[in-house]
């Protein structure tokens, strides 16, 4: 298994949206190194939900129920599936993370405008460890 991290503008497309519908498309990637993430992200692998922007947390856990296809409105560019997996007992906030020391190599401390990126299976762990806090 895989962990990832998928970023959306809560007024774009939020968790709570994608909770109503039960799935998504996840498209409009247009950056190489995105692109290449979700070409990696196999049926199974959980990516953490992180609202951009406005509220700048990991806000829940979605799964990839669908592996890279060619985009609907573009080919040249990869979709993926997601459905919600679940929400976090507590949202964790990009603040939260880039206090912890354990959390200082990762790719959304390191490369924060990433907006699909690759979350080592520690680091995951330590992001549930603290939604159980508040």
């Amino acid at each position: 298994m895989n962990y990832w991290l998928v970023k959306s503008e809560p007024s774009t497309f939020s968790w709570d949206d994608l909770v109503r519908d039960k799935k998504t498309v996840w498209d409009g990637v247009r950056n190489f190194q995105a692109r290449n993430n979700l070409k990696a992200m196999k049926k199974g692998d959980l990516a953490f939900f992180y609202h951009s922007n406005e509220d700048k947390a990991i806000v829940g856990i979605s799964k990839i129920i669908k592996e890279g296809y060619p985009e609907p409105k573009d080919n040249n560019w990869v979709a993926v599936d997601l459905a919600p997996d679940r929400k976090l007992k507590n949202p964790v906030t990009l603040a939260q993370i880039k206090a912890d020391k354990r959390l200082a190599n990762m790719v959304l401390v390191k490369a924060s405008r990433l907006s699909v990126q690759p979350v080592k299976a520690e680091e995951f762990d330590l992001i549930l460890a603290l939604s159980e806090t508040k």
